[in-house]
């Protein structure tokens, strides 16, 4: 067990709290779950598994995380930031706790790593799912999450290094709540591109690429981006859950929010 305190986001996650927190306890001195107005059992048994459970107002993912680093009092020396739907896999929590234990990491601020995406219960290894880093383990104060409304990431000030381990993303509750999500996603994308396009995302790569996306005409670059990461990045290898995973991405997720954009234009 590391010097760790665990801060988990909830609102009505009851199929996977469990999971996420008996993930979490390798690597964790404390378990905080800051919940948004749960009405199913997800305070109930995350108290169950012995993590601590405040409420607080929902205020947006990054808002409502830097809200836990300054009032959930954190004497530990480092943070992990763990969704619901995330599993620490025990590669992962064996390299946390010996790579914070070990005297060099003193030198060190952050670690990232990556996040292996589960989809109908299959794991998606192509189509650019698995290539990507992202921080989520910091040394208390050197990190805050950017205000951004989706997408954001943790920046910190000082030396990252990368893990081996996965993190494991593992939240599919059927077609109609991915749906229903994504809906939800859909409208903070739009407000996004109203508001925050220059956001850079943590870094200029991503501000290259989001830009770059959005000059492309509307429509046809939800078709560019399934074409893009289904045959160019390899998703066909994924079988019929990956046709399904980055068709619903591309052709439907993207095709909605040019949708969106569209009408908002018009009107």
């Amino acid at each position: 067990m590391s010097d760790t305190t665990v801060i988990i986001l909830t609102k009505n996650e009851e199929k996977n709290i469990e999971a996420c927190i008996r993930s979490a306890k390798p690597i964790a001195e404390r378990i905080i779950v800051v919940d948004s107005g749960s009405t199913d059992k997800t305070v109930e048994l995350a108290k169950r598994c012995g993590a601590e459970a405040v409420f607080h107002e929902w205020c947006g993912h990054a808002a409502q995380f830097n809200w836990a680093l300054d009032n959930c009092e954190i004497k530990t020396e480092w943070v992990f930031r763990l969704d619901a739907d995330e599993r620490i896999s025990e590669e992962l929590a064996g390299e946390i706790n010996n790579n914070i234990s070990e005297k060099n990491s003193s030198c060190i601020s952050g670690y990232e790593m990556r996040w292996r995406v589960y989809f109908m219960n299959k794991w998606i290894k192509h189509g650019g799912t698995y290539k990507p880093y992202f921080l989520r383990l910091f040394r208390f104060g050197k990190g805050r999450v950017e205000e951004k409304l989706m997408d954001e990431h943790i920046i910190v000030d000082g030396t990252i290094e990368k893990l081996n381990g996965d993190l494991i993303h593992y939240d599919y509750k059927g077609i109609d709540a991915w749906l229903t999500k994504h809906i939800w996603y859909s409208n903070l994308e739009l407000q996004m591109y109203n508001n925050q396009m220059s956001m850079t995302g943590g870094n200029e790569e991503q501000k290259k690429k989001r830009g770059f996306y959005y000059r492309l005409p509307k429509f046809l670059r939800a078709r560019l981006y399934f074409w893009y990461r289904y045959y160019i990045q390899l998703g066909f290898l994924d079988g019929k859950e990956g046709k399904i995973f980055f068709y619903l991405q591309s052709y439907w997720y993207r095709f909605l929010v040019d949708s969106k954009i569209y009408e908002q234009e018009k009107s």
